[in-house]
């Protein structure tokens, strides 16, 4: 088990920490003096991100590799035991973790692929803030920082993403209610909305995406450490101050134009 120790004191989680903006953000948190809980389902991964990520903050920071399928209460559950276990607290989770399916209409989407997408974005969400939220109340000092990654799909769709928009859609409801509910314990929400971040998971925008006119169009991107940065912002605040929304997009993407 690692030494806990970190520049700032502080701890946080990150889900989906194995790839993409999960592990840019997961490194630029250890960078910044937190220590940081990389998780995902793949421990492969996981290890070699943190490896990384260990190499370059030079901050005494502890990197924490933690396998979890956040669709299981029971691994969810065990992933809280272990970071109370090795830090005492938690005092951030990026709710990150997330799955989509090709463009499809909804008569072309099988059962089993919404019951997954829901289960990893909107299940998966939920159990890891209902953990974080259950530490937070009785950790001392109570409180702490929940941000859920939301999507530009939380405010208009794509054409064909019936399972994805709808998920991203009700993790602004969690938002809003957590942020409420957190309150009496100190424990502040919000939701970073992002569009176009360019991970392999992304990479389809830059050889076509469908438009709402019925077109393909390959759309501008941004890289994905403009995405960690903002979460280090929103992380960074007093506990008397909660960004609860906050979008951050490449500049010249579709979304405020005319579908």
């Amino acid at each position: 088990m690692p030494e806990a120790k970190s520049a700032n004191g502080k701890t946080a989680i990150v889900t989906g920490a194995g790839s993409g903006i999960g592990k840019v953000t997961a490194a630029t948190l250890l960078a910044e003096g937190w220590n940081t809980v990389f998780v995902g389902r793949r421990k492969s991964l996981l290890d070699e991100a943190a490896g990384q990520a260990i190499k370059t903050a030079a901050t005494g920071a502890t990197a924490l590799a933690v396998a979890c399928d956040v669709t299981k209460p029971a691994d969810v559950d065990a992933l809280y035991a272990e970071v109370e276990k090795a830090f005492g607290r938690v005092d951030l989770v990026f709710n990150n973790a997330g799955t989509g399916f090709k463009t499809s209409t909804i008569d072309e989407v099988p059962v089993e692929v919404w019951n997954d997408v829901v289960a990893v974005n909107l299940t998966g969400s939920f159990l890891v803030a209902r953990g974080a939220f259950a530490m937070m109340r009785r950790q001392s000092p109570m409180g702490g920082r929940i941000i859920n990654n939301g999507s530009i799909s939380a405010h208009a769709p794509r054409p064909g993403s019936v399972p994805y928009t709808a998920t991203k859609h009700a993790i602004t409801g969690l938002t809003k209610t957590l942020a409420l509910d957190g309150r009496p314990f100190d424990i502040a929400c919000g939701q970073i909305d992002i569009g176009n971040a360019l991970t392999n998971m992304a990479a389809s925008m830059t050889t076509g995406m469908p438009q709402a006119n019925g077109t393909m169009a390959t759309e501008p991107v941004m890289d994905a450490q403009r995405v960690a940065d903002a979460v280090v912002y929103m992380a960074s605040l007093p506990p008397d101050a909660n960004v609860l929304f906050l979008t951050v997009m490449a500049t010249k993407m579709p979304f405020v134009g005319r579908g």
